[in-house]
């Protein structure tokens, strides 16, 4: 166990609540922090099932699920940031509303304590010129989905992240059952720059009527041994989340083939998410 026992994550969507669970699990005490009562609340709810079923499966005893699920604390404000050990920033993919996020991660947190981001594709050097204090504490730890299943972080280093930062940040992955492995601060890092232009290419091959969803993703799978077709992976990682992504590195990269296909967009703007709405490439009802 690493020199940490609290420690707070910022943002209760789909991958901050997986973190906060899997913190909770390898216990730490956690504090999840969102400025919405309902995004807090469908976390709870989370938290509950993915406890419940690891009980029925027998991966863990009904007291450790609930000693897990007990050292959890919701927040709607950053104010109990002043008695954590360590802060990961998971909220949405902007990297304007992540500089702010930060810069009020850095007033409220002690000056010994790492500020991580769980970026999936936004240069670590830019997140920390938010915060030009604290820069040798801010890091890359980019969990995977679902975060109490897949075993990778991927661990980045700004320009200034210091090598004390790193290997806090290598050890406390660690101690939580994760594999980390570094990679280089570049837009979409490893894992998205390969990925995301694979998903964009198979928009554009249904955009251009190569064939239709549930062909490519079939000969993908059948094809290629994908466990998962890249449309209905996009569809559960979130098609405004890989819209992000691609402009993200459109943006870093400055290169037109990380450019969006157009169907992707249109369904992002459409309010077709994928299975968080009910609907994306495929529909999911409720």
């Amino acid at each position: 166990m690493v020199d940490v026992k609290k420690v707070a994550v910022i943002g209760a969507g789909t991958m901050g609540s997986g973190i906060a669970l899997v913190a909770a699990s390898s216990g730490y005490d956690v504090l999840l922090v969102d400025v919405s009562e309902d995004q807090l609340a469908a976390a709870q709810k989370y938290h509950a099932k993915i406890s419940a079923r690891s009980v029925e499966k027998e991966r863990i005893t009904q007291e450790e699920s609930d000693a897990a699920l007990a050292r959890i604390v919701t927040c709607t404000d950053m104010t109990g940031l002043n008695d954590v050990d360590w802060v990961v920033e998971a909220a949405t993919e902007q990297v304007d509303l992540k500089k702010k996020i930060f810069q009020e991660m850095a007033s409220h947190a002690r000056d010994d304590v790492v500020l991580a981001t769980n970026t999936s594709s936004i240069s670590i050097t830019d997140l920390a010129s938010a915060v030009p204090e604290a820069e040798d504490r801010v890091i890359g730890m980019h969990f995977f989905n679902p975060v109490p299943v897949m075993k990778l972080v991927e661990v980045i280093k700004g320009r200034a992240t210091s090598e004390t930062t790193t290997a806090r940040t290598i050890a406390l992955s660690e101690s939580m059952g994760k594999t980390p492995i570094p990679a280089n601060d570049f837009a979409g890092f490893v894992s998205n720059r390969v990925l995301m232009p694979l998903i964009n290419e198979a928009f554009f091959a249904w955009e251009d009527g190569v064939a239709d969803p549930e062909a490519i993703d079939g000969i993908m799978t059948l094809g290629c041994n994908f466990p998962m077709g890249p449309l209905r992976l996009a569809d559960h990682i979130g098609l405004d989340v890989c819209r992000d992504i691609m402009l993200v590195m459109h943006a870093g990269l400055d290169q037109e083939k990380y450019l969006p296909c157009p169907r992707l967009v249109e369904l992002v703007d459409a309010g077709r998410l994928g299975n968080k709405s009910g609907q994306g490439v495929y529909e999911y009802g409720n």
